[in-house]
C-alpha cells in the first residue's frame, strides 16, 4: 500500500487484441492501478503519448489525481484532440483505479457514491454492414439485454441512398417486432443530403436515439437536424472535452452525450462533461465499443451520475472475435454479468477489475496493428466507414 510519500515509479501501455490499449501505473512502493487509452487506429500514436507524459508524471505524487490531470492537458502547450485526450484518458482511470485500491474502496465512492441500484446496458448486432438483425435481436434477448444498437447503413454516398434508408426502416421493424428496444447508429455515415429523409423514415418506429446521424463536424448541420425530428440526437464518441461539448450544448441541439472515457480525458473530464450536459437537460450514455477497463470506468462514472441513462457494451462485439472477447484478460469476468437488462455497479475496490497481468504482458509481445477498412464507392470515391 502507498504512504502519503509514495510517487509515480513506472508506466507502462499495452496494446492487446482485438484493438484495446491498457495503461499500468505502478508506485516506487508498488501500488498498481490500470486504465485504458484504446483509440482504435491509433495506438501506436497514443502509446507515444504515454512515453512523453512519463517525464511529466515520473515522481509525482499518484494521490494528486487532477493536477496530474491538469499537468498533462495544460503543460504541453498543443492541448485537445484524440490521441493526446486518449493518453491522458488512461493515464487518469490508472490513477483512480490506484486510489481506490488504496483506499479499499470502488472508485464510484470516491466520486460521490452511487444514485443508482444497478447500470442500464445495451448490446451491438448487425455489424458493420447490418445483417440478420432479427436474430440477432433475439440472441441478445436471450443473453439478458433489454436494448440494443446496430448500425443504420452499410457505406452510402451522398445521395444514392434511399434504397439504404427503405432497408433500414425493415430492419428496425424487426428488432422491435423482437421485442426489444434499439438505438441506431449512423457512424457518421450519412451527408446532409439524405440525413432529414433517414430521420423521419425511422421517426414512426420510436428508436432510442440516432447517433452520430452526420459527423459532428458541423453543429449547424446537426441543429438543422434536431429540428426536424422527434427521434432523439446522440453525438460525442468524436468530442474530447468540454470545450468540445459546449457549443452542441448551448445551441441545443443535442439529446444524449456519448463521450467515450477513454477519448475523452477519462473519469476526471467524463464527470465535468455530463455535470455540464445535466445544466441543459441532456442524457448522458458513455460510448464503450473498446475493453474492460473502459467499461468498468464507465460503470463507476454512471453510477454516480444523476444524468445517465444507459451503458454501450462490447460483450460479443463484432470487432471482437472468441479468443478475444470482453472478459479475456480479466480474472474476475463475473463483475459483467447482465440480468434484466442491466449490470451491477461494480464493488471491488478501485475499478474492481481483476487484471490477468501475466496474460496482459504475453499478448503484448505480439503487438496489434488494428485498423479500420477503407471503404469506397461505386465510382472509387472514399467514404466514411
Amino acid at each position: 500500500m502507498s504512504s502519503a510519500a509514495d510517487r509515480i515509479g513506472r508506466i507502462e501501455c499495452f496494446p492487446v487484441l482485438p484493438r484495446w490499449l491498457f495503461v499500468r501505473i505502478e508506485t516506487e512502493q508498488g501500488a498498481v492501478g490500470w486504465g485504458e487509452a484504446t483509440l482504435e487506429g491509433h495506438g501506436e500514436a497514443v502509446a507515444g503519448a504515454i512515453d512523453a507524459a512519463r517525464d511529466r508524471l515520473i515522481g509525482h505524487d499518484p494521490d494528486r489525481i487532477e493536477d496530474a490531470w491538469q499537468l498533462l492537458h495544460r503543460l504541453g502547450f498543443y492541448r485537445g484532440g484524440p490521441v493526446l485526450m486518449s493518453a491522458i484518458a488512461g493515464i487518469d482511470q490508472a490513477l483512480w483505479d490506484l486510489r481506490g485500491r488504496k483506499l479499499g474502496v470502488p472508485v464510484y465512492q470516491l466520486l460521490g457514491g452511487r444514485v443508482r441500484n444497478r447500470i442500464s446496458v445495451y448490446a451491438w448486432i448487425g455489424g458493420d454492414r447490418p445483417a440478420d438483425i432479427a436474430d440477432a435481436a433475439k440472441q441478445r434477448a436471450a443473453q439478458g439485454f433489454t436494448a440494443v444498437k446496430m448500425n443504420g447503413t452499410e457505406d452510402i454516398g451522398w445521395l444514392e441512398g434511399m434504397r439504404q434508408i427503405d432497408a433500414l426502416v425493415e430492419r428496425v421493424g424487426q428488432v422491435r417486432e423482437a421485442g426489444i428496444d434499439v438505438g441506431i447508429d449512423f457512424h457518421g455515415r450519412v451527408h446532409r443530403p439524405l440525413a432529414r429523409a433517414a430521420l423521419k423514415a425511422i421517426e414512426p418506429l420510436r428508436p432510442l436515439f440516432a447517433e452520430e446521424v452526420v459527423l459532428s463536424d458541423n453543429v449547424d448541420v446537426v441543429a438543422q437536424l434536431a429540428g426536424c425530428s422527434a427521434v432523439p440526437i446522440a453525438l460525442g464518441e468524436r468530442l474530447y472535452s468540454r470545450w468540445d461539448y459546449r457549443p452542441f450544448l448551448e445551441k441545443g441541439v443535442v439529446d444524449i452525450i456519448q463521450p467515450d472515457l477513454a477519448h475523452a480525458g477519462g473519469i476526471s473530464e467524463a464527470r465535468r462533461i455530463a455535470a455540464m450536459a445535466e445544466v441543459y437537460d441532456v442524457a448522458f450514455a458513455p460510448h464503450c465499443p473498446i475493453g474492460p477497463l473502459a467499461l468498468a470506468a464507465c460503470l463507476h462514472v454512471g453510477a454516480a451520475t444523476p444524468n445517465f441513462v444507459i451503458q454501450e457494451v462490447s460483450l460479443g462485439i463484432h470487432y471482437n472475435r472468441p479468443a478475444e472477447d470482453l472478459t479475456t484478460l480479466v480474472r474476475n469476468p463475473a463483475m459483467f454479468g447482465i440480468e434484466s437488462g442491466a449490470m451491477a455497479i461494480p464493488e471491488g475496490p478501485g475499478l474492481g477489475v481483476e487484471v490477468d497481468e501475466a496474460a496482459v504482458r504475453e499478448m503484448a509481445k505480439s503487438p496489434h496493428r488494428w485498423r479500420n477498412p477503407a471503404w469506397r464507392g461505386r465510382d472509387g470515391e472514399l467514404r466514411e466507414w
